[in-house]
């Protein structure tokens, strides 16, 4: 057995480790963390999680988390690098903040502020030559929710050539649980429900370099994207649509073929032939789902993918990339069915 910490376990994605490593065959939670809730038990913040509901949380320090076989962090952007320092440098560590994201301390400084912190394995095995990047890495820098999803979906046709690299567009609809648990007026129920608004427009969006970072490298060439993030009424969950101006002779076998082929031996990334992504096929999972068709009209390819933002958009993710460090089955304590209706 491994025994891990959680730190920031008295949020929505702590909580979604904490849920998923309940089940988990290989992993213990023996220390989970808190900023003010500091002292409460699981149970009263998260009355869901019956396994874990008596276990006390910790204030957040070294101290509380040392000798544990992994550390999960779920602290928000930024917050990450002051307790990473204050730990054993051997310790493995699965950070799902943006600290350790970015190769580019500029692109940091724009998007996050402040100094950057270093960079880390990135932790998105499914990337072309990426599970090969992650081996032997103890401290690994779990992707951001949007930035799975589009990457997931577009990774494998700019690999193989069949889109340009310089014309991506993208409109993503996320849940509200992707903004995290403090309260804040434009999440209230009042002015979510039966509304979609868009925000971060017009390239704000934190997520842009982790996506043309990845994108990158996944094809070899510079990328340029443009990103539209949507705010819809539901708790969890993203869609995203994503187009890109097709090479010539592209069409649409092509493209699902490439995608088929990226991924058919992947556990949590599946390729629709017969109907198109919908979040409620993904939700408590650690699946992506993905299809795409070209549009002959526009000379344009669309990609569609959806998966749960607190799944494999944040704490499942986080989960497959602590089976790799520490040499468990990737599938370990994963679901890949979603719960409907």
């Amino acid at each position: 057995m491994k025994y891990v910490g959680v730190v920031g376990a008295s949020g929505y994605a702590g909580a979604e480790l904490l849920r998923l490593l309940a089940g988990h065959p290989e992993m213990e939670v023996s220390v989970a963390t808190a900023g003010a809730n500091a002292g409460q038990r699981v149970g009263d913040l998260h009355p869901s999680l019956v396994s874990y509901g008596e276990l006390a949380l910790q204030e957040t320090s070294a101290r509380h988390l040392s000798g544990l076989d992994l550390v999960f962090i779920a602290l928000p952007h930024g917050q990450s690098c002051a307790l990473v320092s204050d730990l054993d440098p051997t310790q493995a560590v699965v950070d799902l903040g943006a600290d350790f994201r970015l190769s580019d301390p500029a692109a940091w400084t724009k998007y996050y502020g402040g100094n950057h912190a270093g960079t880390w394995a990135y932790g998105l095995p499914e990337l072309p030559g990426q599970r090969a990047r992650l081996a032997g890495n103890h401290r690994v820098a779990n992707p951001g929710c949007y930035a799975t999803a589009i990457q997931l979906a577009l990774a494998p046709l700019i690999h193989a050539g069949l889109v340009s690299a310089r014309d991506i567009v993208i409109v993503a609809a996320s849940g509200t649980s992707g903004a995290g648990r403090r309260a804040s007026e434009h999440l209230f129920a009042s002015e979510v429900m039966g509304s979609m608004s868009s925000y971060k427009q017009a390239g704000a969006h934190q997520h842009i370099p982790e996506i043309e970072q990845g994108l990158s490298m996944a094809g070899g060439v510079p990328v340029n994207l443009g990103f539209t993030p949507l705010l819809a009424p539901m708790s969890r969950g993203i869609l995203a649509t994503c187009t890109a101006l097709v090479n010539p002779g592209t069409d649409t076998p092509m493209v699902r073929e490439c995608l088929q082929a990226a991924y058919d031996s992947e556990a949590f990334v599946m390729v629709r032939q017969d109907q198109w992504p919908q979040t409620s096929s993904v939700l408590g999972t650690n699946m992506t789902v993905i299809q795409g068709a070209v549009d002959s009209h526009s000379g344009r390819v669309t990609v569609v993918s959806a998966l749960d933002n607190l799944g494999k958009g944040a704490a499942g993710q986080a989960i497959q990339n602590a089976n790799l460090i520490l040499g468990i089955s990737e599938t370990a304590g994963l679901p890949r069915e979603g719960v409907a209706p």
